[in-house]
């Protein structure tokens, strides 16, 4: 296998890994790289933003993608993100930032009758996190926006009433910052095919614009910390 050959291997199974929702790192691995963890449902699984923050970021950062779809907040529903083995993963992981983007899949309306837990649960995820020896600094993030109901269970009113309200509250409550990945997104529903997840771009690795606008967000916000 000549040096192209090889090189567009390597770059086909890093897309294949990413598209799978497999976690990944980009960066130098070891004590001395700094350690990004991206907390969220199948908006970062199955997304690339993950990939283009990680190349923003550069070598000296090991990013890993930590996103399980269909995963929400809420603790009473039936995949909360705090029971799924990622979460472990990222303790594990001992992160020193974590960028948390879920909230998406709590606009079920069978999960309405839990909207006064859904500001203590993410602080209870929060204070996870908190605990860990590193001290991590941490980042929420407003979800893109709902544009259309293709699936049938997600209401976009009470995303934008409840659960976008009751982060920016999280926020507060934590006194975090909050990313407001929403608002940027509100004029690319092209972008979006089913009405919720961005549409990737395959053969144009890294130019999907909602990706871009998420990772530019995330990584504006680290480097000003």
């Amino acid at each position: 296998m000549n040096k192209t050959a090889l090189a567009l291997f390597i770059v086909g199974m890093l897309i294949l890994f990413v598209l799978a929702g497999t976690a990944y790192m980009i960066g130098q691995s070891g004590q001395k790289s700094i350690r990004v963890a991206c907390v969220g449902d199948s908006l970062t699984e199955g997304t690339e933003y993950t990939y283009q923050l990680a190349r923003k970021l550069g070598r000296n950062y090991s990013l890993y993608n930590f996103g399980v779809g269909g995963t929400t907040v809420t603790l009473a529903s039936h995949s909360p993100y705090m029971d799924t083995l990622a979460f472990q993963d990222v303790l594990d992981f001992k992160p020193h930032i974590v960028i948390i983007m879920l909230g998406t899949n709590d606009a079920q309306p069978i999960l309405s009758q839990y909207s006064s837990t859904f500001v203590d649960d993410y602080i209870t995820l929060i204070q996870a996190f908190q605990e860990l020896p590193d001290n991590p600094d941490i980042w929420l993030v407003l979800p893109p926006p709902i544009f259309s109901n293709n699936f049938g269970h997600l209401d976009h009113e009470y995303f934008e009433q409840i659960i976008l309200s009751g982060i920016k509250q999280v926020g507060n409550k934590t006194s975090l910052p909050v990313i407001d990945v929403y608002s940027l997104l509100l004029d690319y529903s092209d972008c979006f095919p089913d009405g919720v997840h961005p549409e990737n771009a395959p053969g144009n690795w890294g130019n999907e614009p909602v990706a871009q606008i998420i990772a530019t967000a995330i990584y504006n916000a680290i480097i000003k910390q």
